[in-house]
C-alpha cells in the first residue's frame, strides 16, 4: 500500500477543560477531498488549525508523506495553503498587493494568474483599491483568490464558501475538484451542501473521536 499523504494518529485536544476529541485517527491520500463534519463545538476549526500548524495545543502524532511532522515542519509549511475564518489580508494594501506580498512568502504561488484570480472571486474593478475600504466579504475574497494561484499540494480550508453566491460556490467546488484530480489533497469544513457527490469523503468528528 502507498504511504498516505497525511496521517493523524491518536490525536487528543482539550480546550477550556473540555475534551474536544481524543483517539482521533484518520488518513488522507493524494487526490482526496475530505470534508470534516461534526456538531458545533466538536472541534472542526481547532482540528484544521492543528493540521495547519497554527495550534500546538494537542497530543498525538501527525505524519506528512510518512515522516513525522516534527522532522519535516518547514517542508510541510511550504506544501500547504490554509484558509481560515480571518481573511489575513493587510488593510493598507490593495488586493493585488496583498496577493503579491503573499506570493513573496510562498514561491509556489503562480502570479501569472493574479488578475484572473481576482476576476474569478468577483473583485474585478477593485484590484487596486486599499483593502480597508472593502467589505468583510470582499476581504475574504481577496484571501480566497489564493486558491487560483496556489500550487501547494495540500489545501486546508475552513468555511471557504462564506460570503460567496451560488455561482461562486459552484466555481470553487470545480476548482477544488480539479486540484484533487491533479493529485492535490483538500481538507475542508463547510455548512454548504456540496454537490460533489462521490468526489468527496466525509469524516464526522463526533463518530471518529466519540465526542458529544
Amino acid at each position: 500500500m502507498s504511504t498516505p499523504r497525511l496521517k493523524i494518529d491518536n490525536l487528543f485536544c482539550e480546550r477550556d477543560e473540555r475534551v474536544l476529541f481524543e483517539g482521533l485517527c484518520f488518513e488522507v491520500n493524494a487526490g482526496e477531498v475530505i470534508q470534516i463534519e461534526g456538531q458545533n463545538g466538536s472541534g472542526k476549526t481547532t482540528l484544521l488549525r492543528i493540521l495547519s500548524g497554527l495550534s500546538r495545543h494537542f497530543e498525538g502524532d501527525i505524519y506528512w508523506q510518512g515522516e513525522h511532522l516534527d522532522n519535516c515542519a518547514q517542508a510541510y509549511r511550504e506544501s500547504l495553503l490554509y484558509f481560515g475564518h480571518q481573511p489575513g489580508v493587510k488593510a493598507v494594501l490593495t488586493p493585488r498587493e496583498n496577493l503579491q506580498w503573499y506570493a513573496s512568502l510562498h514561491p509556489e504561488m503562480d502570479l501569472t494568474k493574479l488578475d484572473y484570480a481576482l476576476v474569478k472571486v468577483g473583485l474585478k474593478g477593485y484590484e487596486d483599491v486599499p483593502c480597508h475600504t472593502l467589505s468583510a466579504g470582499q476581504n475574504r475574497r481577496v484571501s480566497l483568490a489564493r486558491l487560483y494561484l496556489s500550487r501547494a499540494p495540500l489545501w486546508i480550508l475552513d468555511e471557504p464558501f462564506t460570503a460567496i453566491d451560488k455561482r461562486g460556490v459552484a466555481e470553487k467546488e470545480a476548482l477544488i475538484t480539479t486540484h484533487a484530480q491533479e493529485g492535490g489533497t483538500v481538507i475542508l469544513t463547510t455548512h454548504h451542501e456540496l454537490a460533489m457527490g462521490d468526489k468527496i469523503r466525509r469524516l464526522n468528528l463526533d463518530q471518529l473521536a466519540g465526542t458529544l
